[in-house]
């Protein structure tokens, strides 16, 4: 039997980065084009849900057509839409949504609805280019900071997740604390990498505890204390220098600390021996290279996409290809649905 390559193409407008990408049913990455709208927030220091759904709306399209072009595909070689549906910024969610439900009405082409979260995950999967499943999977973003049992490309049960700040909103805020600007996380990697990481000595809450849960607001909180004193009295600006650097690098190595840990823990609870990591902290060099060695002191295999997959992107969006095989399809009145929902794995 003859096989005919089946060409996706996948949206994605959860947040702030408006994608577009071509992949086969391999399968294989034929393009990804990704539109930063970090100029637009980056004055707010954070992302605003409104400006973000209208830059979707500007960029979505010329984007689309981008990444078609790239992949020297035309729109009527498109056999199936992806489009990542939850979680995110629902007026984001909703512009790629509607766009992913007229194109495939107008291809007459099975449309399928991708969680975000769990397309992180997959992202490893790509860039090892096998199967890498059953595996314990953890996303460390700006929106989420959690760990899964993975038995297949398509189930995700909850082992634990923070219970407050991400680790990523963490390094918004603490940059902006230092007045790193935004986005955080790359801004707090370049300021710690000129810093001393045992300054001080910021909390690392339930390190050491059974739980595989996060929480990382009392960390901020300890940097902003660190900053402008106990009872926030000693407010000003804290200059570039020395004292920067040691707070970036301390609040960092906390951070990655428990991250690294609680990856450990969870690798030795389920008794597997692959870890695969994804989300925008996940392209933090230092983390990456305490992963590195936590999982070869554990025998232990390690996946992480490379930095342009670790962000938000369409790419991940590959992961449809495995509910296509299955024949899983949306139904054409695919709902944006902002919150995360996973089952949680009992304890």
């Amino acid at each position: 039997m003859i096989h005919t390559t089946v060409h996706f193409l996948a949206i994605e407008t959860s947040c702030d980065e408006t994608a577009a990408a071509v992949f086969t049913d391999e399968p294989a990455i034929l393009s990804s084009v990704i539109a930063s709208q970090t100029d637009l927030h980056a004055r707010f220091g954070g992302v605003v849900p409104e400006v973000a759904a209208r830059a979707h709306l500007q960029r979505l399209l010329p984007i689309v057509d981008e990444a078609l072009r790239n992949a020297g595909v035309t729109l009527d070689q498109i056999g199936c839409i992806a489009v990542h549906h939850t979680p995110g910024l629902v007026g984001a969610l909703l512009v790629g949504v509607s766009a992913a439900k007229m194109l495939a009405i107008t291809l007459d082409v099975p449309l399928i609805g991708v969680n975000h979260v769990e397309a992180h995950i997959y992202a490893a999967r790509l860039a090892a280019g096998r199967d890498i499943f059953p595996c314990v999977g953890m996303v460390v973003s700006g929106g989420h900071t959690a760990l899964f049992h993975c038995p297949s490309a398509l189930e995700f049960e909850l082992l634990g997740a923070t219970l407050d700040d991400a680790a990523g909103e963490a390094f918004d805020k603490v940059a902006s604390i230092l007045g790193l600007g935004f986005p955080g996380g790359p801004a707090v990697e370049r300021e710690a990498a000129g810093g001393n990481a045992r300054a001080f000595k910021f909390p690392r809450s339930f390190l050491r505890d059974s739980r595989l849960d996060f929480s990382f607001s009392g960390l901020k909180t300890a940097v902003l204390y660190a900053v402008h004193g106990q009872n926030l009295t000693e407010a000003k600006p804290v200059e570039a220098g020395p004292r920067r650097a040691d707070l970036a690098a301390s609040f960092q190595k906390a951070v990655i600390d428990v991250l690294v840990e609680k990856a450990r823990q969870a690798l030795l609870r389920m008794g597997l021996k692959r870890l695969a990591v994804g989300g925008g902290v996940a392209a933090n060099r230092a983390l990456r290279d305490a992963l590195e060695q936590m999982t070869a002191e554990a025998g232990a295999e390690l996946y992480i996409p490379p930095l342009t997959y670790c962000t938000d992107n369409a790419a991940m969006a590959a992961m449809a290809v495995e509910r296509w095989r299955l024949g899983e399809f949306a139904p054409l009145d695919l709902d944006a649905i902002p919150a995360y929902s996973t089952k949680r794995r009992p304890s």
